[in-house]
């Protein structure tokens, strides 16, 4: 039997949940990064390469490797925490098999700059973008009601959109064939509001809300998402379910009545791309495809390397069955443009 990565990574957060100090942190950053491989550990085997040529493996985590790979153990059931996240690895395979998935994909709506808690410039996150043939690219940093993440508040979020005009501008005499839409991924409390001026929002081509607080709690917050898709300025509910690997399940909501309102009110749910984050997860996209929902994929990039992620939401996308008309991202920027603009029209 070949151990895969997901199995690995499982492997190694139980040795990490039951570890303590330094050792604890370096097991569970393995089993995180585990899911970030771009190849399967066994696969290095068989090509005679060292297992320390894997994201966050030592000397110590590949002598488990090579223990685990040459004698297989039997890998219980995930926690909740950890249950049913893919790896990049896998995913690639996924997408793969059918091409056409990357190709006709005309641009990501959503991904972070220095102008909030990115990595990046502006143009490097375009250059990206460019590179990997897409039409265009959505800026969404975060707005500013929130100490983590930080974010904008009006006076920053109109200062980066002269800047993505300018750039914009110097695309077009580049001949990049990209465009960067104005976006941000604004903060929505309890109460589906937001914290940014909607006058503000009303300059911009696309806004996400997210949630960003009351992450771990137990209640069912159904109201608080209904609420959330009937905020006015809101087009697309980044990573909704609000998952994280090894941290947090995510919340508990009645997802059908969830994925009825999105559906009457032609909002998008995001499948957001980080291996870490994976969600919408497949079991939920199964039922949004069954409502018939819109969805968007979003890298949730921070720098231009993880635009790469984009194959986990394809592969999510495609296990479940999702139409390729039914996911924003598929549609020319014209048209993303005019279903957002339908939105607030609506409202």
């Amino acid at each position: 039997m070949e151990l895969s990565n997901g199995a690995i990574a499982e492997l190694l957060a139980l040795e990490a949940d039951v570890a303590e100090g330094q050792r604890k942190r370096a097991l569970g950053r393995a089993a995180s990064a585990a899911l970030l491989w771009h190849e399967e550990a066994s696969e290095l085997q068989a090509k005679g390469r060292p297992f320390t040529d894997l994201e966050y493996v030592g000397p110590g985590i590949a002598r488990r490797l090579e223990r685990w790979i040459k004698d297989p153990p039997d890998v219980p059931e995930s926690p909740p925490q950890r249950s049913g996240f893919n790896t990049f690895a896998a995913a690639r395979r996924t997408v793969a098999a059918d091409p056409s998935w990357r190709d006709e994909l005309r641009g990501d709506l959503q991904m972070h700059t220095v102008y909030s808690d990115g990595k990046a410039a502006l143009k490097d996150m375009a250059d990206g973008g460019a590179l990997l043939g897409y039409d265009y690219i959505s800026i969404t940093d975060h707005s500013g009601g929130l100490r983590v993440p930080r974010g904008m508040h009006e006076p920053e979020l109109a200062a980066q959109g002269r800047a993505i005009g300018e750039l914009n501008d110097e695309l077009v005499a580049g001949g990049a064939g990209l465009t960067v839409l104005r976006s941000i991924e604004m903060n929505l409390d309890g109460d589906g509001a937001g914290d940014i001026d909607p006058a503000a929002l009303g300059e911009l081509d696309l806004v996400l809300g997210s949630f960003h607080s009351d992450l771990r709690s137990t209640d069912d917050v159904t109201e608080r998402y209904l609420a959330a898709l009937r905020n006015p300025d809101v087009a697309i509910l980044g990573h909704p379910r609000t998952r994280r690997y090894s941290r947090r399940p995510g919340l508990i909501a009645d997802w059908d009545r969830i994925f009825e309102v999105a559906a009457s009110l032609d909002k998008a749910l995001e499948i957001n791309s980080h291996p870490h984050r994976q969600d919408l997860s497949i079991d939920l996209l199964e039922g949004a495809r069954e409502a018939g929902v819109r969805l968007s994929i979003g890298t949730d990039a921070h720098d231009p390397s993880e635009l790469r992620f984009v194959d986990m939401s394809l592969a999510a996308a495609m296990i479940a069955g999702i139409p390729k008309e039914r996911i924003v991202n598929f549609h020319d920027e014209h048209t993303v443009r005019e279903w957002a603009r339908a939105l607030r029209t609506a409202a």
